[in-house]
């Protein structure tokens, strides 16, 4: 399962993820691979309704019915599990934020405070940003990495770094950026940020694979 958490259909987070999802199909029919864009599903973050809690009938699915009940579904039955999300002002988008809040709360246990998934499963944390590997203010998925490493497994990070904000710049306000320095840093690693997005695709795949 490949979670979207990116505004834009075809920039630098969709294309990072598009290349994940082409390196995992590259392992054969068995992998199925299946991509949801959060920016085009009707979902709110967690409603606070602790169904999920009831005594005799607690899930660690969240058990309120709206466009995401489907895909949390089959995020409790999948092999494998890919974030992706920009970094805005430093954090992930408000739609990947709340989407976790409804992956995670049912796994957390008020009676002994653990983080028990409906499964374990390799995960990968995609985030791309503006910022540079020496600056920048990133704080990735916070607090909620936590809970995933608890819940599925330690997460594999990969990072795109100096992305392209538009492509043309000329018809931005964005006087405070180098077009020419960022066009020469995405010449110099863009190939390189997809390359490692496939072939960490292909890795989860094949792991999956040698498990079944």
């Amino acid at each position: 399962m490949i979670i979207d958490g990116g505004p834009r259909k075809n920039f630098n987070t969709a294309s990072m993820l598009q290349k994940f999802a082409e390196g995992a199909s590259s392992m054969g029919e068995e992998i199925e691979v299946k991509t949801v864009r959060l920016y085009g599903t009707d979902y709110k973050g967690c409603m606070s309704c602790m169904a999920c809690k009831i005594k005799g009938r607690a899930s660690n699915v969240c058990k309120y019915k709206d466009a995401l009940t489907p895909i949390l579904e089959d995020i409790a039955q999948a092999d494998g599990l890919v974030l992706g999300s920009p970094i805005y002002f430093g954090d992930i988008t408000g739609q990947m934020r709340a989407f976790l809040e409804r992956l995670a709360f049912p796994w957390l246990s008020y009676n002994d405070y653990s983080l028990t998934a409906p499964k374990r499963m390799p995960v990968v944390l995609m985030i791309t940003m503006n910022g540079t590997p020496e600056r920048n203010n990133n704080s990735g998925y916070g607090s909620m990495e936590h809970c995933i490493a608890a819940a599925l497994g330690e997460p594999q990070h990969i990072i795109a770094y100096n992305t392209y904000q538009v492509k043309n710049y000329a018809n931005f306000e964005l006087a405070g950026f180098s077009e020419t320095a960022k066009r020469q840093y995405r010449d110099e690693h863009w190939e390189q940020d997809l390359q490692r997005a496939y072939d960490a695709g292909r890795s989860m795949a094949e792991n999956i694979l040698k498990s079944l």
